[in-house]
Protein backbone atom coordinates (compact mmCIF):
# COMPACT_ATOMS: atom_id res chain seq x y z
CA UNK A 1 0.00 0.00 0.00
CA UNK A 2 1.39 3.39 -0.95
CA UNK A 3 2.16 5.81 1.84
CA UNK A 4 0.93 9.39 2.04
CA UNK A 5 4.18 10.89 0.75
CA UNK A 6 4.27 8.63 -2.31
CA UNK A 7 0.66 9.43 -3.15
CA UNK A 8 1.32 13.18 -2.89
CA UNK A 9 4.28 12.90 -5.24
CA UNK A 10 2.15 10.96 -7.74
CA UNK A 11 -0.60 13.58 -7.57
CA UNK A 12 1.79 16.50 -8.13
CA UNK A 13 3.36 14.72 -11.10
CA UNK A 14 0.01 13.76 -12.61
CA UNK A 15 -1.43 17.28 -12.47
CA UNK A 16 1.69 19.33 -13.14
CA UNK A 17 0.07 20.55 -16.38
CA UNK A 18 -3.03 21.85 -14.59
CA UNK A 19 -6.33 20.78 -13.08
CA UNK A 20 -8.66 21.52 -16.02
CA UNK A 21 -9.42 18.63 -18.37
CA UNK A 22 -10.76 20.02 -21.63
CA UNK A 23 -11.00 18.26 -24.98
CA UNK A 24 -8.83 15.37 -23.81
CA UNK A 25 -5.99 17.42 -22.32
CA UNK A 26 -4.97 18.77 -18.93
CA UNK A 27 -4.37 22.51 -18.84
CA UNK A 28 -4.12 25.24 -16.20
CA UNK A 29 -7.04 27.45 -15.31
CA UNK A 30 -6.97 31.05 -16.46
CA UNK A 31 -8.86 32.82 -13.66
CA UNK A 32 -5.67 34.24 -12.16
CA UNK A 33 -6.59 32.66 -8.81
CA UNK A 34 -5.27 29.47 -7.30
CA UNK A 35 -6.63 26.92 -4.85
CA UNK A 36 -4.85 24.40 -2.65
CA UNK A 37 -6.08 20.87 -2.06
CA UNK A 38 -5.30 20.11 1.59
CA UNK A 39 -4.87 16.71 3.24
CA UNK A 40 -7.46 17.01 6.05
CA UNK A 41 -5.61 14.41 8.13
CA UNK A 42 -2.50 16.58 8.43
CA UNK A 43 -3.40 20.05 7.22
CA UNK A 44 -0.60 19.80 4.64
CA UNK A 45 -0.73 20.87 1.00
CA UNK A 46 -1.46 18.20 -1.58
CA UNK A 47 -1.73 20.27 -4.78
CA UNK A 48 -2.04 23.93 -5.64
CA UNK A 49 -3.70 24.60 -8.99
CA UNK A 50 -5.12 27.47 -11.03
CA UNK A 51 -8.90 27.79 -10.88
CA UNK A 52 -11.07 27.81 -13.98
CA UNK A 53 -12.35 31.06 -15.45
CA UNK A 54 -15.55 31.55 -17.39
CA UNK A 55 -13.41 31.33 -20.54
CA UNK A 56 -12.28 27.86 -19.47
CA UNK A 57 -15.93 26.86 -19.02
CA UNK A 58 -16.69 28.20 -22.50
CA UNK A 59 -13.83 26.12 -23.93
CA UNK A 60 -15.04 22.97 -22.20
CA UNK A 61 -18.62 23.45 -23.35
CA UNK A 62 -17.41 24.10 -26.90
CA UNK A 63 -15.39 20.86 -26.81
CA UNK A 64 -18.42 18.94 -25.56
CA UNK A 65 -20.60 20.51 -28.26
CA UNK A 66 -18.12 19.49 -30.97
CA UNK A 67 -17.98 15.94 -29.66
CA UNK A 68 -21.75 15.55 -29.37
CA UNK A 69 -22.68 14.66 -32.99
CA UNK A 70 -20.15 11.86 -33.20
CA UNK A 71 -20.80 10.44 -29.75
CA UNK A 72 -24.59 10.64 -29.97
CA UNK A 73 -24.39 9.10 -33.43
CA UNK A 74 -22.45 6.08 -32.16
CA UNK A 75 -24.49 2.94 -31.77
CA UNK A 76 -25.58 1.88 -28.28
CA UNK A 77 -23.27 -1.09 -28.70
CA UNK A 78 -20.29 1.15 -29.42
CA UNK A 79 -20.98 3.30 -26.37
CA UNK A 80 -21.47 0.16 -24.30
CA UNK A 81 -18.11 -1.27 -25.37
CA UNK A 82 -16.36 1.99 -24.48
CA UNK A 83 -17.87 1.95 -20.99
CA UNK A 84 -16.90 -1.70 -20.51
CA UNK A 85 -13.33 -0.68 -21.35
CA UNK A 86 -13.59 2.17 -18.87
CA UNK A 87 -14.69 -0.24 -16.14
CA UNK A 88 -11.62 -2.35 -16.91
CA UNK A 89 -9.29 0.66 -16.72
CA UNK A 90 -10.80 1.69 -13.37
CA UNK A 91 -10.38 -1.84 -12.03
CA UNK A 92 -6.71 -1.92 -13.10
CA UNK A 93 -6.06 1.38 -11.30
CA UNK A 94 -8.31 0.77 -8.29
CA UNK A 95 -5.58 1.20 -5.69
CA UNK A 96 -4.40 4.48 -7.21
CA UNK A 97 -7.96 5.85 -7.15
CA UNK A 98 -8.50 4.70 -3.57
CA UNK A 99 -5.33 6.38 -2.34
CA UNK A 100 -6.06 9.67 -4.10
CA UNK A 101 -9.61 9.65 -2.71
CA UNK A 102 -8.39 9.06 0.84
CA UNK A 103 -5.73 11.76 0.47
CA UNK A 104 -8.07 14.54 -0.64
CA UNK A 105 -11.08 13.62 1.51
CA UNK A 106 -9.65 11.99 4.61
CA UNK A 107 -11.63 8.81 4.00
CA UNK A 108 -10.28 5.73 5.75
CA UNK A 109 -8.54 3.72 3.08
CA UNK A 110 -10.69 0.72 3.89
CA UNK A 111 -13.77 2.77 2.96
CA UNK A 112 -12.33 4.08 -0.30
CA UNK A 113 -10.96 0.62 -1.16
CA UNK A 114 -14.07 -1.38 -0.27
CA UNK A 115 -16.86 1.10 -1.03
CA UNK A 116 -16.06 4.14 -3.16
CA UNK A 117 -13.86 2.55 -5.82
CA UNK A 118 -15.62 -0.81 -6.29
CA UNK A 119 -18.96 1.00 -6.26
CA UNK A 120 -17.75 3.24 -9.08
CA UNK A 121 -16.45 0.30 -11.10
CA UNK A 122 -19.77 -1.51 -10.66
CA UNK A 123 -21.70 1.60 -11.65
CA UNK A 124 -19.59 1.89 -14.81
CA UNK A 125 -20.26 -1.75 -15.68
CA UNK A 126 -23.97 -1.24 -15.05
CA UNK A 127 -24.22 1.71 -17.42
CA UNK A 128 -22.18 -0.16 -20.00
CA UNK A 129 -25.06 -2.63 -20.07
CA UNK A 130 -27.79 -0.04 -19.70
CA UNK A 131 -26.51 1.84 -22.76
CA UNK A 132 -27.99 -0.95 -24.90
CA UNK A 133 -31.39 -0.95 -23.19
CA UNK A 134 -33.08 2.39 -23.76
CA UNK A 135 -36.74 1.55 -23.33
CA UNK A 136 -39.87 3.02 -24.87
CA UNK A 137 -43.48 2.08 -25.46
CA UNK A 138 -44.06 -0.65 -28.02
CA UNK A 139 -44.80 0.47 -31.59
CA UNK A 140 -48.48 0.16 -32.41
CA UNK A 141 -51.53 1.53 -34.21
CA UNK A 142 -52.95 3.45 -31.28
CA UNK A 143 -55.13 5.74 -33.42
CA UNK A 144 -56.10 3.01 -35.87
CA UNK A 145 -54.82 4.92 -38.90
CA UNK A 146 -51.25 5.54 -37.76
CA UNK A 147 -48.27 3.65 -36.41
CA UNK A 148 -46.67 5.29 -33.39
CA UNK A 149 -43.41 4.58 -31.66
CA UNK A 150 -41.15 6.26 -29.14
CA UNK A 151 -37.54 7.25 -29.62
CA UNK A 152 -35.19 8.07 -26.76
CA UNK A 153 -32.57 10.53 -27.95
CA UNK A 154 -29.55 12.20 -26.38
CA UNK A 155 -30.27 15.78 -25.41
CA UNK A 156 -26.88 17.47 -25.91
CA UNK A 157 -24.28 18.99 -23.60
CA UNK A 158 -24.84 18.35 -19.90
CA UNK A 159 -23.28 20.70 -17.33
CA UNK A 160 -23.12 19.05 -13.91
CA UNK A 161 -21.79 19.95 -10.47
CA UNK A 162 -20.58 17.34 -7.98
CA UNK A 163 -19.91 17.66 -4.21
CA UNK A 164 -16.83 17.00 -2.09
CA UNK A 165 -18.05 14.14 0.10
CA UNK A 166 -17.89 11.36 -2.53
CA UNK A 167 -15.87 12.95 -5.34
CA UNK A 168 -15.25 9.79 -7.36
CA UNK A 169 -18.68 8.24 -6.97
CA UNK A 170 -20.49 11.52 -7.56
CA UNK A 171 -18.44 12.17 -10.70
CA UNK A 172 -19.43 8.73 -11.95
CA UNK A 173 -23.08 9.23 -11.05
CA UNK A 174 -23.13 12.42 -13.12
CA UNK A 175 -20.99 11.30 -16.04
CA UNK A 176 -22.04 7.70 -16.66
CA UNK A 177 -25.79 7.95 -17.38
CA UNK A 178 -25.21 11.10 -19.41
CA UNK A 179 -22.63 9.60 -21.75
CA UNK A 180 -24.25 6.15 -21.85
CA UNK A 181 -27.31 7.86 -23.34
CA UNK A 182 -25.16 9.63 -25.95
CA UNK A 183 -24.72 13.03 -24.33
CA UNK A 184 -21.43 14.83 -23.70
CA UNK A 185 -20.65 16.45 -20.38
CA UNK A 186 -18.78 19.19 -18.57
CA UNK A 187 -18.45 18.38 -14.88
CA UNK A 188 -17.42 20.84 -12.17
CA UNK A 189 -16.16 18.99 -9.09
CA UNK A 190 -15.76 20.72 -5.74
CA UNK A 191 -12.58 22.80 -5.54
CA UNK A 192 -11.62 20.93 -2.35
CA UNK A 193 -11.58 17.51 -3.99
CA UNK A 194 -10.96 17.54 -7.76
CA UNK A 195 -8.34 14.78 -8.02
CA UNK A 196 -10.37 11.64 -8.70
CA UNK A 197 -12.82 13.42 -11.01
CA UNK A 198 -9.87 14.42 -13.19
CA UNK A 199 -8.45 10.90 -12.97
CA UNK A 200 -11.84 9.50 -14.05
CA UNK A 201 -11.82 11.70 -17.14
CA UNK A 202 -8.27 10.59 -17.95
CA UNK A 203 -9.34 6.96 -17.56
CA UNK A 204 -12.18 7.59 -20.01
CA UNK A 205 -9.67 8.74 -22.63
CA UNK A 206 -7.47 5.73 -21.90
CA UNK A 207 -10.53 3.54 -22.51
CA UNK A 208 -10.97 5.09 -25.95
CA UNK A 209 -13.76 7.60 -25.42
CA UNK A 210 -13.38 10.47 -27.88
CA UNK A 211 -11.91 13.77 -26.73
CA UNK A 212 -14.58 16.22 -25.62
CA UNK A 213 -17.06 13.61 -24.41
CA UNK A 214 -15.95 14.08 -20.79
CA UNK A 215 -14.58 17.45 -19.65
CA UNK A 216 -13.72 18.66 -16.13
CA UNK A 217 -13.54 22.31 -15.06
CA UNK A 218 -12.31 22.96 -11.54
CA UNK A 219 -13.34 26.39 -10.39
CA UNK A 220 -15.31 28.38 -7.83
CA UNK A 221 -19.05 27.87 -7.68
CA UNK A 222 -19.95 31.55 -8.06
CA UNK A 223 -17.78 31.85 -11.16
CA UNK A 224 -17.28 28.59 -13.03
CA UNK A 225 -20.32 26.84 -11.55
CA UNK A 226 -22.87 29.54 -12.23
CA UNK A 227 -21.47 30.19 -15.69
CA UNK A 228 -21.71 26.48 -16.52
CA UNK A 229 -25.32 26.21 -15.33
CA UNK A 230 -26.35 29.31 -17.24
CA UNK A 231 -24.40 28.57 -20.43
CA UNK A 232 -26.67 28.74 -23.50
CA UNK A 233 -25.15 25.60 -25.02
CA UNK A 234 -25.76 23.51 -21.90
CA UNK A 235 -29.16 21.84 -22.13
CA UNK A 236 -29.28 20.07 -18.77
CA UNK A 237 -27.84 20.52 -15.30
CA UNK A 238 -27.45 17.88 -12.62
CA UNK A 239 -26.42 19.17 -9.20
CA UNK A 240 -25.65 17.39 -5.94
CA UNK A 241 -25.08 19.52 -2.87
CA UNK A 242 -26.84 21.57 -0.24
CA UNK A 243 -30.46 22.62 -0.57
CA UNK A 244 -29.48 26.29 -0.27
CA UNK A 245 -27.10 26.14 -3.23
CA UNK A 246 -29.54 23.89 -5.09
CA UNK A 247 -32.08 26.71 -4.98
CA UNK A 248 -29.56 29.03 -6.63
CA UNK A 249 -28.78 26.42 -9.30
CA UNK A 250 -32.52 26.06 -9.95
CA UNK A 251 -32.91 29.83 -10.38
CA UNK A 252 -30.17 29.96 -13.01
CA UNK A 253 -31.30 26.82 -14.82
CA UNK A 254 -34.94 27.92 -14.88
CA UNK A 255 -34.00 31.26 -16.41
CA UNK A 256 -32.50 29.44 -19.39
CA UNK A 257 -35.19 26.69 -19.52
CA UNK A 258 -32.82 23.82 -18.84
CA UNK A 259 -33.70 20.34 -17.76
CA UNK A 260 -32.79 20.12 -14.09
CA UNK A 261 -31.89 17.29 -11.72
CA UNK A 262 -31.23 18.10 -8.05
CA UNK A 263 -29.97 15.77 -5.32
CA UNK A 264 -29.87 17.95 -2.23
CA UNK A 265 -29.58 17.76 1.54
CA UNK A 266 -30.84 15.09 3.86
CA UNK A 267 -31.63 14.47 7.51
CA UNK A 268 -32.35 10.77 7.47
CA UNK A 269 -34.54 9.31 10.24
CA UNK A 270 -33.67 5.94 11.80
CA UNK A 271 -36.98 4.62 13.17
CA UNK A 272 -36.69 1.84 15.77
CA UNK A 273 -39.91 0.13 16.85
CA UNK A 274 -40.15 -1.66 20.19
CA UNK A 275 -40.04 -5.14 18.61
CA UNK A 276 -36.76 -4.45 16.76
CA UNK A 277 -33.58 -6.44 17.29
CA UNK A 278 -31.79 -4.04 19.63
CA UNK A 279 -28.28 -5.25 18.81
CA UNK A 280 -28.91 -5.05 15.06
CA UNK A 281 -30.38 -1.56 15.40
CA UNK A 282 -27.51 -0.30 17.56
CA UNK A 283 -24.84 -1.67 15.23
CA UNK A 284 -26.73 -0.29 12.24
CA UNK A 285 -27.04 3.14 13.82
CA UNK A 286 -23.32 3.42 14.53
CA UNK A 287 -22.35 2.35 11.02
CA UNK A 288 -25.02 4.45 9.32
CA UNK A 289 -24.30 7.62 11.29
CA UNK A 290 -20.51 7.43 10.99
CA UNK A 291 -20.03 6.38 7.37
CA UNK A 292 -17.67 8.81 5.66
CA UNK A 293 -17.35 10.59 9.03
CA UNK A 294 -21.05 11.38 8.79
CA UNK A 295 -20.52 13.38 5.59
CA UNK A 296 -23.24 11.53 3.72
CA UNK A 297 -26.63 12.97 2.83
CA UNK A 298 -28.24 9.57 3.52
CA UNK A 299 -26.42 8.99 6.83
CA UNK A 300 -28.58 8.24 9.86
CA UNK A 301 -28.87 11.49 11.80
CA UNK A 302 -32.11 11.23 13.79
CA UNK A 303 -32.79 7.99 15.65
CA UNK A 304 -36.36 7.75 16.89
CA UNK A 305 -36.62 4.85 19.33
CA UNK A 306 -39.87 3.60 20.83
CA UNK A 307 -39.77 4.26 24.55
CA UNK A 308 -39.40 0.66 25.82
CA UNK A 309 -36.08 0.36 23.91
CA UNK A 310 -34.89 3.96 24.12
CA UNK A 311 -32.57 3.85 27.14
CA UNK A 312 -31.01 0.52 26.19
CA UNK A 313 -30.47 1.78 22.64
CA UNK A 314 -28.73 4.94 23.85
CA UNK A 315 -26.49 2.95 26.17
CA UNK A 316 -25.52 0.39 23.52
CA UNK A 317 -24.87 2.96 20.77
CA UNK A 318 -22.68 4.98 23.14
CA UNK A 319 -20.76 1.82 24.06
CA UNK A 320 -20.18 0.94 20.40
CA UNK A 321 -19.22 4.49 19.42
CA UNK A 322 -16.50 4.47 22.07
CA UNK A 323 -14.88 1.49 20.32
CA UNK A 324 -14.57 3.32 16.98
CA UNK A 325 -10.91 3.88 16.05
CA UNK A 326 -10.26 7.48 14.98
CA UNK A 327 -6.98 7.92 13.16
CA UNK A 328 -4.84 8.19 10.05
CA UNK A 329 -6.91 7.36 6.93
CA UNK A 330 -3.92 5.51 5.48
CA UNK A 331 -3.84 3.10 8.44
CA UNK A 332 -5.90 0.03 7.41
CA UNK A 333 -7.24 -0.31 10.96
CA UNK A 334 -8.70 3.22 11.10
CA UNK A 335 -12.50 3.34 11.30
CA UNK A 336 -13.08 7.09 11.27
CA UNK A 337 -10.94 9.65 9.46
CA UNK A 338 -11.05 13.45 9.62
CA UNK A 339 -13.76 15.67 8.25
CA UNK A 340 -13.03 17.22 4.87
CA UNK A 341 -11.57 20.46 6.28
CA UNK A 342 -10.88 22.29 9.50
CA UNK A 343 -13.56 24.84 8.60
CA UNK A 344 -16.16 22.10 8.27
CA UNK A 345 -14.92 20.38 11.44
CA UNK A 346 -15.43 23.60 13.37
CA UNK A 347 -18.91 23.97 11.90
CA UNK A 348 -19.85 20.48 13.13
CA UNK A 349 -18.34 21.19 16.56
CA UNK A 350 -20.42 24.37 16.74
CA UNK A 351 -23.68 22.41 16.43
CA UNK A 352 -22.64 20.15 19.30
CA UNK A 353 -21.48 22.98 21.55
CA UNK A 354 -24.75 24.84 21.07
CA UNK A 355 -26.69 21.64 21.80
CA UNK A 356 -25.12 21.36 25.26
CA UNK A 357 -27.48 24.14 26.37
CA UNK A 358 -30.60 22.05 25.72
CA UNK A 359 -29.54 18.40 25.37
CA UNK A 360 -27.09 15.79 26.71
CA UNK A 361 -23.90 14.85 24.87
CA UNK A 362 -23.76 11.19 25.85
CA UNK A 363 -20.41 10.46 24.27
CA UNK A 364 -17.95 12.25 21.98
CA UNK A 365 -18.34 15.93 21.30
CA UNK A 366 -14.58 16.43 21.30
CA UNK A 367 -11.78 17.51 18.99
CA UNK A 368 -8.98 15.02 19.69
CA UNK A 369 -5.50 16.20 20.52
CA UNK A 370 -2.17 14.44 20.53
CA UNK A 371 -1.02 13.02 17.21
CA UNK A 372 -4.38 13.91 15.64
CA UNK A 373 -4.31 17.56 16.66
CA UNK A 374 -3.22 18.84 13.23
CA UNK A 375 -6.04 17.09 11.38
CA UNK A 376 -9.74 17.97 11.01
CA UNK A 377 -10.83 15.20 13.38
CA UNK A 378 -13.96 14.99 15.53
CA UNK A 379 -14.96 12.12 17.77
CA UNK A 380 -18.15 10.09 17.16
CA UNK A 381 -20.89 11.92 19.01
CA UNK A 382 -24.23 10.81 20.47
CA UNK A 383 -26.79 13.34 21.72
CA UNK A 384 -29.99 12.63 23.64
CA UNK A 385 -32.71 14.76 25.18
CA UNK A 386 -33.01 17.24 22.31
CA UNK A 387 -36.42 18.57 21.32
CA UNK A 388 -37.88 17.82 17.90
CA UNK A 389 -37.72 21.48 16.89
CA UNK A 390 -34.10 21.94 18.00
CA UNK A 391 -31.25 22.80 15.66
CA UNK A 392 -29.49 19.43 15.90
CA UNK A 393 -32.70 17.62 14.93
CA UNK A 394 -33.81 19.91 12.11
CA UNK A 395 -30.56 21.06 10.47
CA UNK A 396 -28.10 19.05 8.38
CA UNK A 397 -24.93 18.77 10.49
CA UNK A 398 -23.00 16.59 8.02
CA UNK A 399 -20.65 15.11 10.61
CA UNK A 400 -20.31 12.10 12.95
CA UNK A 401 -23.25 13.12 15.12
CA UNK A 402 -26.36 11.06 15.93
CA UNK A 403 -29.32 12.46 17.88
CA UNK A 404 -31.68 10.02 19.67
CA UNK A 405 -35.27 10.89 20.57
CA UNK A 406 -38.04 8.72 22.10
CA UNK A 407 -41.55 8.14 20.75
CA UNK A 408 -44.58 6.31 22.09
CA UNK A 409 -47.02 5.26 19.35
CA UNK A 410 -46.33 4.12 15.78
CA UNK A 411 -48.28 7.10 14.51
CA UNK A 412 -46.03 9.45 16.47
CA UNK A 413 -42.84 7.77 15.28
CA UNK A 414 -43.75 8.04 11.61
CA UNK A 415 -44.92 11.64 12.05
CA UNK A 416 -41.62 12.57 13.70
CA UNK A 417 -39.66 10.85 10.94
CA UNK A 418 -41.43 13.03 8.39
CA UNK A 419 -41.08 16.22 10.44
CA UNK A 420 -38.17 17.93 8.62
CA UNK A 421 -38.01 19.65 5.23
CA UNK A 422 -35.89 16.78 3.86
CA UNK A 423 -36.82 13.43 2.33
CA UNK A 424 -33.81 11.67 0.87
CA UNK A 425 -33.50 8.44 2.86
CA UNK A 426 -34.79 6.70 5.98
CA UNK A 427 -34.87 3.33 7.68
CA UNK A 428 -37.36 1.36 9.77
CA UNK A 429 -36.37 -1.35 12.25
CA UNK A 430 -38.95 -3.99 13.19
CA UNK A 431 -39.56 -7.75 13.18
CA UNK A 432 -43.20 -7.14 12.20
CA UNK A 433 -43.62 -7.15 8.42
CA UNK A 434 -46.88 -5.17 8.58
CA UNK A 435 -45.34 -2.51 10.78
CA UNK A 436 -42.31 -2.24 8.51
CA UNK A 437 -44.46 -2.11 5.38
CA UNK A 438 -46.51 0.71 6.85
CA UNK A 439 -43.32 2.65 7.52
CA UNK A 440 -42.09 2.16 3.94
CA UNK A 441 -45.42 3.47 2.63
CA UNK A 442 -45.77 6.47 4.92
CA UNK A 443 -42.23 7.76 5.38
CA UNK A 444 -41.64 10.50 2.81
CA UNK A 445 -38.23 9.63 1.41
CA UNK A 446 -36.72 8.48 -1.86
CA UNK A 447 -35.25 5.38 -0.23
CA UNK A 448 -36.52 3.50 2.83
CA UNK A 449 -34.44 0.62 4.16
CA UNK A 450 -35.88 -2.05 6.45
CA UNK A 451 -33.56 -3.42 9.15
CA UNK A 452 -30.55 -1.83 7.48
CA UNK A 453 -29.41 1.66 6.54
CA UNK A 454 -26.97 2.88 3.84
CA UNK A 455 -26.49 0.11 1.21
CA UNK A 456 -26.95 1.30 -2.38
CA UNK A 457 -26.84 -0.67 -5.61
CA UNK A 458 -26.38 0.37 -9.21
CA UNK A 459 -29.66 -1.18 -10.33
CA UNK A 460 -31.83 0.91 -8.01
CA UNK A 461 -32.52 4.68 -8.17
CA UNK A 462 -31.21 7.27 -5.72
CA UNK A 463 -33.02 10.57 -5.24
CA UNK A 464 -35.22 12.46 -2.84
CA UNK A 465 -38.55 13.96 -1.90
CA UNK A 466 -39.34 17.49 -0.68
CA UNK A 467 -36.32 19.75 -0.07
CA UNK A 468 -34.00 16.85 -0.92
CA UNK A 469 -34.63 17.50 -4.60
CA UNK A 470 -35.94 15.56 -7.56
CA UNK A 471 -34.67 13.26 -10.27
CA UNK A 472 -32.72 10.02 -9.97
CA UNK A 473 -29.10 8.95 -10.03
CA UNK A 474 -28.07 5.40 -10.91
CA UNK A 475 -30.40 2.72 -12.34
CA UNK A 476 -32.23 2.71 -15.65
CA UNK A 477 -34.40 5.53 -14.30
CA UNK A 478 -31.44 7.82 -14.92
CA UNK A 479 -32.15 7.65 -18.63
CA UNK A 480 -35.39 9.51 -17.97
CA UNK A 481 -33.17 12.39 -16.86
CA UNK A 482 -30.63 12.21 -19.70
CA UNK A 483 -32.76 11.44 -22.77
CA UNK A 484 -35.41 13.21 -24.78
CA UNK A 485 -38.57 11.22 -25.44
CA UNK A 486 -39.81 11.69 -28.99
CA UNK A 487 -43.12 10.41 -30.38
CA UNK A 488 -42.92 9.43 -34.06
CA UNK A 489 -46.23 8.87 -35.92
CA UNK A 490 -46.70 7.47 -39.45
CA UNK A 491 -49.88 7.72 -41.49
CA UNK A 492 -50.91 4.27 -42.78
CA UNK A 493 -53.88 5.24 -44.99
CA UNK A 494 -52.30 7.06 -47.97
CA UNK A 495 -55.56 9.07 -48.12
CA UNK A 496 -55.08 12.70 -49.18
CA UNK A 497 -58.31 14.13 -47.77
CA UNK A 498 -58.61 12.62 -44.30
CA UNK A 499 -61.85 12.49 -42.37
CA UNK A 500 -60.57 14.69 -39.54
CA UNK A 501 -59.83 17.55 -42.02
CA UNK A 502 -63.55 18.42 -42.06
CA UNK A 503 -63.23 19.82 -38.55
CA UNK A 504 -61.01 22.50 -40.08
CA UNK A 505 -62.45 22.95 -43.58
CA UNK A 506 -65.02 21.40 -45.91
CA UNK A 507 -67.70 18.77 -45.31
CA UNK A 508 -67.56 15.00 -44.91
Amino acid sequence: MGNRFQVKVQVKDRFAAGAQYIDGQLRPGTSGRSHTVVDPATGEEVLTYELASTADVDAAVAAAKRAFPGWSGATPGERSEALHRLAAVLAERAEEFAHAESLQCGKPVKLSTEFDVPGTIDNTAFFAGAARHLQGQAAGEYSGDHTSYVRREAIGVVGSIAPWNYPLQMAAWKILPAIAAGNTIVLKPAELTPLTSLMFAQAAKEAGLPDGVVNIVTGAGRDAGEHLVGHPDVVMTSFTGSTAIGKRVAEIATATVKRLHLELGGKAPFLVFDDADLEAAANGAVAASLINTGQDCTAATRAYVQRPLHDAFVARVAELMETVRVGDPFDPSTDLGPLVSHVHRDRVAGFVERARAYATVVTGGEIPGGELADGAYYRPTLISGAAQDSEVVQSEIFGPVLVVLPFDTDDEGIALANDTPYGLAASAWSRDVYRANRATREIQAGCVWVNDHIPIISEMPHGGYKASGFGKDMSSYSFEEYTQVKHVMYDNTAVAAKDWHRTIFGDR
